[in-house]
């Protein structure tokens, strides 16, 4: 393909210099990039004769998208979870208890916490949470104030479009954790298994809660059983990418070991690129590499860090492992996580 037609513009020579001699000015080298196409998306609108409907959604949604950002920069080093389940759920119920049990240990860890902002286990989130909390509050007009107990002031956002707050769930957040909840809980459930088995979003634990004595997700993994991986529209791996247990301690655990080695993951047009915690030997490597061969090309090797790390000065301290991945099999990467872990506290 031509050069020329990979270049996202107006077509108006006129338009494109103008905006070429905009994103000059308000940007950086590295920046120059985006800003130039996102001054062409505007123009293009106008261009488009974009009805005014179609202007009211796009401005919302990029100027809730700005504000989210701006408000979750200055707490990137700090690893989140986000808690899901009814607003329903009563205070004396024990999924209300154990997700303010949960919330409160999570920020001994040094954890921060992401709720709806409504009430019951979102409720009880924000309780645990205290000023660790955070709350991305859907304007509903049967739902207008947030909960008590979240924190007034940049803590508080609230968005107008579900699409705009899911992309926020997922992309500030480390962990997901799901109570017992209605359409809203199974729906924030499936959409981080899509993506996780999709690889539309970073490797994360995503665990469901059942209170003792509770079989709701117990009986959800059932339905899973029965109807979806019965007729071959999961597959057994899928079922690595959850957990399901029942008690606080189990589900800080979960969380705790799928971050104990393993820091974070980087995508490169080669190889992907595991950052670590501390070292795994050659041996565990080895064994690793043989465990996964199904879904990479060769071994897993100790590496340096891609350009684009070197360049924004991400963690660059840390040890890491490189592989050529399948970029498909997400699911059994979420498991060579786990193994991970695994390896590096046996050497």
């Amino acid at each position: 393909m031509d050069h020329k037609q990979e270049i996202y513009c107006t077509g108006d020579p006129v338009i494109d210099r103008e905006i070429e001699k905009l994103a000059a000015r308000y940007s950086t080298p590295h920046s120059r990039f985006y800003l130039r196409e996102l001054f062409t998306t505007v123009i293009k609108l106008y261009l488009d004769e974009a009805d005014e409907h179609n202007l009211y959604m796009a401005n919302v949604t990029l100027k809730e998208l700005r504000h989210i950002f701006r408000t979750f920069t200055k707490y990137r080093g700090t690893r989140k979870v986000v808690i899901f389940g009814s607003h329903r759920t009563p205070a004396k119920a024990a999924e209300y208890k154990m997700a303010q049990a949960f919330a409160e240990e999570m920020v001994k860890l040094g954890y921060m916490v992401i709720t709806g902002g409504g009430g019951g286990v979102m409720e009880a989130g924000n309780k645990g949470a205290g000023n660790q909390g955070f709350a991305i509050k859907i304007k509903l007009p049967l739902e207008m104030a947030p909960n008590p107990y979240v924190i007034r002031g940049e803590k508080l956002i609230n968005v107008r479009y579900f699409f705009t707050r899911k992309l926020t769930f997922i992309k500030e957040s480390d962990a997901t954790v799901l109570f017992p909840g209605g359409f809203g809980t199974h729906d924030e459930g499936y959409e981080v298994l899509t993506l996780l088995q999709t690889g539309r979003c970073l490797p994360r634990p995503v665990i469901f809660i059942d209170p003792p004595g509770c079989s709701y997700w117990k009986q959800w993994r059932q339905f899973l059983e029965k109807a979806l991986l019965k007729d071959n529209y999961i597959t057994k791996n899928d079922f690595g990418i959850f957990s399901i247990v029942n008690s606080v301690p189990a589900a800080v655990k979960e969380i705790t070991n799928f971050y104990r080695i393993y820091n974070s993951i980087v995508y490169g047009k080669d190889m992907t690129v595991i950052r670590l915690n501390q070292r795994v030997s050659e041996k565990g490597l080895k064994n690793l590499s043989r465990q996964y061969r199904d879904i990479m090309t060769g071994e897993i090797k100790p590496c340096g860090p891609l350009p684009n790390e070197v360049r924004t000065k991400e963690f660059l301290d840390l040890p890491r492992i490189g592989f050529d991945f399948d970029r498909k099999s997400y699911n059994r990467l979420i498991q060579l996580i786990k193994d991970i872990n695994q390896a590096g506290l046996t050497t």
